[in-house]
């Protein structure tokens, strides 16, 4: 006779399971699962360390505390909400394992978590790669002058930094002034040609909040204040989150869950890239592909779709990607939107590592990727940038993977050469180079 799947020993007195639902609004619906199945055919994370959603939820019901504490499986659920979506009770399984993660010790939670949450919360900009506000400062003049040199088009180009009263504060993810500075210009050239009063600062100008992912409230509240405190003592107008899903998903629940006001509204970027191309502050075109006829379909970042801003996020991302590639040569992966599949990059995966169960995890990303048999992915989101250029490599995908600031610069005729083409295939090497 074949094994149970949970055997449970001795008599079980749990408390993690009542003391969840006295913290859950309605008690998370913890108790109404219906043991359907739903979550766990959704969930790229089943099977990983014999565990799934369902599973996780019934050893909670039994009491089984002990054994909850020591699966790494917390650390592998992305808390991506899938298995909420399709469940038809709402039982709010990621919150469990967000409540699971608390109550780790902390110096058994993955190091490269604590990591980034401790590099937040020591530099004033709230850098989760540990890099001092002068320091960025120095990095972004420094790539400002060898545009102004290298590029004469753009030789008034500009990147502001503590200008007060502008009517933008956006933040920056630290990727980019650390690893890949040039990075930076596609995304300073599109707010030009927008005619955008911006600024960044040096408070709180980072974007990340790895605290979040450590689970630890306390943590990730001090984070999000230091960047709220960064926007008003510029008196922006303005809060933007550029292309990252869990640094917009950190602030967006963020301020609700600590019930902060930031005294502006907060946005995600895309959103801004659409209005501005409906309002014809943006122009991009798709005649560069006419001829080249690539195929692009797009990653629908969990944190800022099915976890915040829902469908009509989705549906802005889509209106300029097809803006920017032809909507001929745009394919959707399917399911997508709000019903998308996890990629495997969020939930602080990227930094638990883990990364045979990782990718792993992205095998269902991978294939859904295949079917559609585009040559670029576009991916408004670091950690889903990261994961899904990373899945193309293990698993031979072939394809390109790139940010949406990139396609969308390089449509408006604007984006440079090299650093600025990095994730590019040969074929888009020099499709209208800025002179």
């Amino acid at each position: 006779m074949a094994e149970p799947a949970i055997r449970i020993e001795g008599r079980r007195q749990g408390a993690f399971m009542d003391t969840v639902m006295d913290i859950l609004p309605q008690g998370g619906n913890l108790n109404l699962c219906l043991t359907c199945g739903l979550c766990v055919a959704g969930c790229p994370a089943t099977g990983l360390e014999n565990m799934d959603p369902r599973k996780l939820l019934r050893m909670a019901a039994l009491g089984m505390d002990e054994e909850l504490m020591e699966t790494p499986w917390a650390w592998m659920c992305t808390m991506c909400f899938r298995c909420m979506h399709v469940c038809p009770m709402q039982v709010n399984i990621p919150m469990l394992v967000y409540e699971l993660r608390s109550r780790w010790p902390r110096e058994k939670k993955p190091k490269g978590i604590i990591g980034s949450c401790d590099q937040g919360l020591r530099t004033e900009g709230a850098s989760a790669v540990g890099i001092s506000s002068e320091d960025f400062k120095f990095v972004i003049e420094d790539v400002l002058e060898e545009v102004h040199e290298t590029q004469p088009r753009f030789k008034d180009l500009q990147a502001p930094i503590n200008k007060e009263g502008a009517y933008f504060f956006f933040n920056q993810n630290s990727r980019e002034p650390v690893k890949e500075p040039e990075e930076m210009i596609p995304q300073w050239k599109i707010l030009q040609a927008a005619g955008v009063d911006w600024t960044y600062g040096t408070l709180g100008w980072g974007a990340e909040n790895y605290c979040m992912f450590a689970a630890e409230d306390d943590h990730w509240r001090e984070i999000l204040v230091k960047q709220v405190e960064g926007v008003k003592k510029l008196g922006c107008s303005s809060w933007v989150n550029i292309e990252c899903g869990h640094s917009f998903y950190s602030v967006w629940a963020g301020l609700k869950r600590f019930n902060i006001d930031a005294g502006v509204d907060f946005d995600h970027i895309v959103r801004w890239y659409a209005r501005w191309i409906r309002e014809g502050k943006l122009k991009p075109s798709s005649d560069w592909n006419k001829d080249l006829r690539l195929r692009f379909t797009v990653q629908d970042p969990c944190m800022a779709v099915r976890k915040s801003l829902g469908n009509p996020f989705a549906d802005d991302l889509r209106y300029v990607v097809k803006a920017c590639v032809g909507e001929d040569n745009f394919v959707d992966m399917f399911p997508n939107k709000t019903n998308n599949y996890c990629c495997g990059g969020g939930g602080g995966f990227l930094q638990s590592g883990f990364k045979d169960a990782r990718l792993a995890y992205g095998r269902i990303k991978t294939n859904q990727i295949l079917a559609t048999k585009a040559d670029y992915v576009v991916t408004p989101c670091h950690n889903c940038h990261a994961q899904i250029e990373e899945l193309s490599e293990h698993y031979e995908g072939g394809w390109h993977t790139v940010h949406l600031w990139t396609m969308l610069c390089l449509s408006l005729g604007l984006l440079g050469p090299e650093g600025e083409r990095t994730y590019l295939g040969p074929e888009l090497a020099e499709v209208w180079l800025s002179e």
